[in-house]
């Protein structure tokens, strides 16, 4: 693949795409406002903490296949398809804010207007069905002058990575969507992911669009019930690993064991936005879906049931291990880590947290702004080692995979009341005297 592409938006998902397509054999050029991102990029270093990018990062730039600016102009100038990669948050009503879709485009479709050659631009940014057609197209033909079909093309192509293992989600994916108005348009995307495993569909913008939102809802579906399943298996008395395993074990009915392991709230910039959309499209559409509807409540009471586990425990002292959503990462978006450290706070409760990802000295862009700016209280908390963490803890919340057992154990004392919040492996369990699991 030597296509020329431009990526625009350096997060997550923005990141890991230029990343793969340079590592791919691509001529890629990364786009964002941050000048701090941009310089990361451009001098061969990661944005941001996700396993394997710097690497790959490091790589593309020494061979010259990764570049990036903050010029949009010139990155749609020098390149065939540009890729969009910009936030699709959350608004408090739960509605998806789409306000960084429709300037890009714009900027894009400027862009276009110098240049002469077709340019095809590819939306990856998660967004509700019909947002290709009533944002994306107008946006490009009425900044540009130019149609869709003609003078450029448009492509859905939703991405399916799960943060911590993101790399090969991409380079490995068990399926690839591309939605287009325009069989031409979806052919010289194929040919992009011609390396990829794994079915390709071409399909309508629409569909395309929707797979997502279906993928993450359901996800979301099988997260809350494994640990609505956990605690009523708990509460009874009931051996929940056992039940779970049984459960797990037919793949013919039950389809996958993905995300059916007890264990703590679902978060992070997926599942919580994308179910708070849907369920604010359907109140549009006078719809009532009355699962989708209750995800979010079970999930806020399944936060609600590690609260009270550290508070029933009558101690003072909390030592919280891991604030990013997810082991391997430092994002801190709807963090259910944060909203639990929130909560004990708020309870009169003496918290130290480690989180190796989340040292201030190591974070840069919308995670180290949303410490400083949103949290700044959370953000003091932070141990600087593992060992000054529990050095006073009398309660140990483990809420992330990504600490070695052998190191932790090193540091604990026989007294502390493990509170295990992720479900960690037997093999990795620690030896304490006191060692509760949420929900199993």
């Amino acid at each position: 693949m030597h296509r020329s592409i431009s990526v625009f938006g350096l997060g997550y998902v923005g990141t890991v795409t230029a990343a793969c397509l340079a590592h791919k054999g691509g001529n890629v050029v990364g786009v964002d406002l941050s000048p701090e991102k941009v310089r990361s990029m451009a001098s061969g270093a990661s944005p941001i903490v996700e396993p394997k990018v710097a690497e790959l990062i490091s790589q593309s730039h020494a061979a010259g296949r990764l570049h990036a600016t903050t010029e949009a102009a010139a990155a749609v100038a020098e390149t065939e398809i540009s890729f969009l990669c910009v936030g699709t948050p959350s608004l408090r009503n739960g509605k998806l804010d789409l306000g960084h879709i429709d300037p890009v485009c714009r900027e894009i479709g400027r862009a276009l207007k110098q240049k002469n050659s077709f340019h095809l631009v590819v939306l990856r940014s998660t967004v509700l069905p019909g947002t290709a057609e009533s944002i994306v197209v107008p946006a490009l033909e009425n900044s540009s002058g130019k149609k869709i079909g003609k003078d450029f093309g448009v492509c859905v192509n939703p991405e399916f990575m799960r943060e911590g293992t993101a790399v090969a989600d991409f380079l490995e994916p068990a399926i690839t969507i591309i939605g287009a108005s325009d069989a031409t348009h979806s052919s010289m995307l194929r040919e992009v992911f011609a390396w990829a495993p794994g079915e390709i569909f071409e399909t309508s913008f629409r569909s395309a669009e929707m797979v997502k939102y279906m993928c993450n809802a359901w996800h979301a579906v099988k997260v809350a019930f494994a640990n609505e399943m956990g605690s009523v298996a708990k509460s009874l008395g009931v051996d929940a690993e056992a039940v779970t395993d049984i459960f797990t074990s037919d793949t013919k009915l039950n389809i996958s064991s993905r995300y059916l392991k007890p264990g703590f709230a679902f978060g992070g910039s997926c599942l919580p936005k994308d179910v708070r959309a849907l369920g604010y499209r359907a109140k549009e559409l006078d719809l009532r879906l009355p699962l989708i509807e209750s995800l979010l409540p079970s999930n806020d009471e399944h936060l609600e049931r590690a609260v009270e586990m550290v508070l029933e425990t009558g101690k003072r002292n909390i030592a919280v291990l891991g604030l990013s959503f997810k082991a391997a990462t430092d994002d801190l978006r709807e963090s259910p880590q944060v909203q639990l450290v929130k909560r004990l706070i708020g309870e009169g409760r003496q918290v130290r947290i480690w989180d190796d990802n989340v040292a201030m000295g190591r974070l840069i862009g919308s995670n180290r702004q949303y410490i400083e700016e949103v949290i700044p209280h959370i953000g003091s908390l932070l141990a600087s080692t593992l060992g000054e963490a529990l050095e006073k803890a009398e309660v140990v919340v483990i809420g992330t995979r990504g600490i070695d057992r052998a190191t932790l154990q090193t540091h604990l004392q026989p007294e502390q009341i493990i509170v295990d919040l992720v479900n960690l492996e037997k093999s990795r369990r620690l030896s304490a005297r006191s060692y509760a699991g949420i929900c199993w």
